[in-house]
């Protein structure tokens, strides 16, 4: 199977490109440069990458982040934030604000409020049922 893989066609062509390489590239560099300017719009269209890495940046790296930002915003700056803590601080002030109107400190307004509470109580067991 080795001798089988070493004569095959894309075995010796790899070689063949890494022969050619090193001529062009270590042995005689003005090759690679007068094929750059010979084929300057091959040259430039294969160092750009055939405009994939634009392309990539603008629909699917840009809609990336365009998506995140809106889920921040409305995620988690109005949702989460807005919404639910800060929501959840307003309720309790709210609360703590009604509450501290009804907890005055003041012995008689408890006992007053006790009383009603008695009274409420005993007429539910008696008139309720």
């Amino acid at each position: 199977f080795m001798l089988h893989g070493v004569q095959s066609l894309p075995f010796l062509l790899a070689v063949a490109g890494i022969l050619s390489a090193w001529y062009i590239y270590m042995k005689n560099p003005g090759i690679a440069d007068a094929a750059a300017r010979r084929f300057a719009f091959l040259y430039r269209m294969l160092v750009n990458k055939y405009g994939l890495d634009e392309f990539n940046q603008a629909v699917f790296a840009g809609g990336t982040r365009g998506i995140g930002r809106a889920l921040w915003r409305i995620g988690d700056a109005a949702i989460i934030d807005g919404l639910l803590v800060n929501g959840s601080a307003r309720v309790v002030g709210w609360f703590a604000a009604v509450l501290r109107q009804v907890q005055t400190g003041y012995l008689y307004h408890y006992a007053f409020v006790m009383i009603i509470g008695l009274l409420a109580f005993l007429s539910w067991a008696v008139f309720g049922q």
